[in-house]
């Protein structure tokens, strides 16, 4: 951003991009003015004391999370421990390649057992095209295996000062209470949506857009 020519700036993430938009604001605070998330990595763990204890809250959470991990998480570990396997089967079929991707669009969106009620064939074809032209399905699951070598486990002293912003989606991956996220975050601003799921900017782009922009309204 520096060489860009931005000496402050705001940042914004969801999904992978909710990782390199926190590590961004911890280690840049000078240069950034505001966090705005839309998920938090699964891998989050706040610096908690030796002798705290964690909340019902928080325990619950944990609970919900290992179940959906153990439901859902499959492909998560696959990337993580073995990605380069897989991704030679999936640049050779596109059926399989279409099957791999358009999963997840359907088990993670708010579309009310109806996939289209989220996204079009064409999104869907879309997205799927852009990964059989280019090759690219390795980098993305590759991106796993670099992440689980730096989980974002906040050490002592780590604490994201900078105002944060989150907008929660109803039917997005589990998600720490916001009490959880406060001992790692400055949460200045939350909004409950009262839809959306994991694709936020491809299914509610104009509720994303609007929290974003309010905000980030006044900030300086």
């Amino acid at each position: 951003m520096s060489e860009l020519g931005y000496d402050r700036y705001g940042v914004q993430g969801g999904d992978i991009g909710s990782g390199v938009s926190s590590w961004l604001a911890l280690h840049y605070p000078e240069q950034v003015i505001g966090l705005h998330l839309n998920y938090i990595s699964g891998s989050y763990k706040p610096y908690l004391a030796e002798a705290e204890k964690l909340s019902q809250e928080v325990v619950d959470f944990q609970k919900i999370g290992a179940e959906w991990s153990a439901k859902e998480g499959a492909y998560a570990y696959l990337h993580a421990t073995k990605p380069l396997t897989a991704a030679y089967g999936l640049n050779d079929s596109p059926v399989g390649l279409c099957a791999w991707i358009v999963e997840k669009f359907n088990g993670w969106s708010d579309n009310c057992g109806d996939i289209e009620n989220a996204f079009t064939k064409d999104e869907l074809l879309a997205n799927v095209t852009l990964y059989w032209v280019t090759q690219t399905i390795y980098s993305s699951m590759r991106i796993y295996n670099e992440n689980s070598r730096r989980p974002m486990t906040f050490a002592k002293g780590e604490f994201v000062k900078v105002p944060v912003g989150f907008a929660k989606f109803p039917k997005e991956l589990p998600t720490p209470p916001r009490s959880y996220i406060e001992k790692g975050f400055n949460i200045q601003h939350w909004t409950e949506m009262p839809v959306g799921g994991h694709f936020a900017a491809g299914e509610q782009p104009v509720l994303l857009a609007n929290d974003i922009k309010e905000f980030f309204t006044g900030l300086k």
